[in-house]
């Protein structure tokens, strides 16, 4: 019996779909539809080629022009540019730190570039606003996560506990809003302002990640700019070499 051409070519379609599958893992790598909503992305990738691993995202990496203009800040501005490059080279100090910590708690991996945008991974790092540590805590935030802030002991500089911290504080954060980019926000202004702006805006405290995006221009200056650069320094991390950063030690850990 002869096969038609055009079964032929759905039966070679089929088998090479199927191929194909094998060879794809799925990534939390997301992008915004024209309704700015994250869908899912599936890059092919040998499974035998780990080092495409380090890439992924556990953090929906939503395209949006804020975080474009961050991208091109770090790598076109030279004091910005020298800055980041510090930032990447002091995050192979704390890389093993947080990531056992974010594994153990099961949260985003990706959340260690919140401590990066907050320091700098600088432990001593002081704010104007009085916030420190690796993860800028103010003292009250501090002391409610069980840190001791008082005049001989200050615990925002432990790296090891203020990392315990703060992954507590992002942790009850995503409980009440639901999403890591509102988390994230909430971190940076405090949970009663992003609260309210969501529940004039949406209706709810609860929401999405593109939400953040929604209401992005009711929140302050530093704030709208926070996911965005976040997202775009890790980013920058991910794929040092194609931006032109040279991460020192990076060769070792793949």
């Amino acid at each position: 019996m002869r096969i038609k051409p055009a079964l032929t070519r759905a039966i070679a379609a089929t088998a090479m779909a199927t191929v194909a599958a094998l060879y794809i893992i799925p990534r939390a790598d997301c992008v915004s539809n024209p309704i700015n909503t994250a869908v899912s992305r599936m890059v092919p990738v040998a499974v035998t080629d780990t080092s495409a691993i380090s890439d992924m995202w556990d953090l929906p990496n939503l395209d949006n022009p804020s975080v474009d203009s961050w991208v091109t800040r770090f790598t076109t501005s030279p004091t910005m540019r020298k800055t980041l490059a510090v930032w990447l080279d002091r995050k192979t100090t704390y890389d093993d730190m947080i990531s056992t910590k974010l594994a153990e708690r099961e949260m985003p991996q990706d959340l260690i570039y919140l401590a990066m945008i907050e320091s700098g991974f600088n432990p001593k790092a002081r704010s104007p606003a009085a916030a420190g540590g690796l993860w800028q805590f103010i003292s009250e935030t501090g002391r409610r996560y069980g840190l001791t802030v008082n005049r001989r002991v200050d615990e925002r500089n432990h790296p090891d506990k203020a990392t315990d911290a703060a992954l507590s504080y992002l942790s009850d954060l995503y409980d009440r809003f639901g999403s890591w980019y509102l988390a994230a926000a909430a971190y940076n202004t405090g949970e009663n302002r992003v609260g309210r702006i969501m529940r004039e805006t949406t209706g709810s405290e609860r929401g999405t990640d593109a939400d953040y995006y929604a209401i992005a221009k009711r929140l302050p200056a530093e704030t709208r700019d926070y996911v965005p650069k976040m997202i775009a320094a890790a980013r920058i991390a991910k794929e040092p070499d194609r931006y032109g950063f040279d991460v020192p030690g990076m060769e070792a850990t793949e």
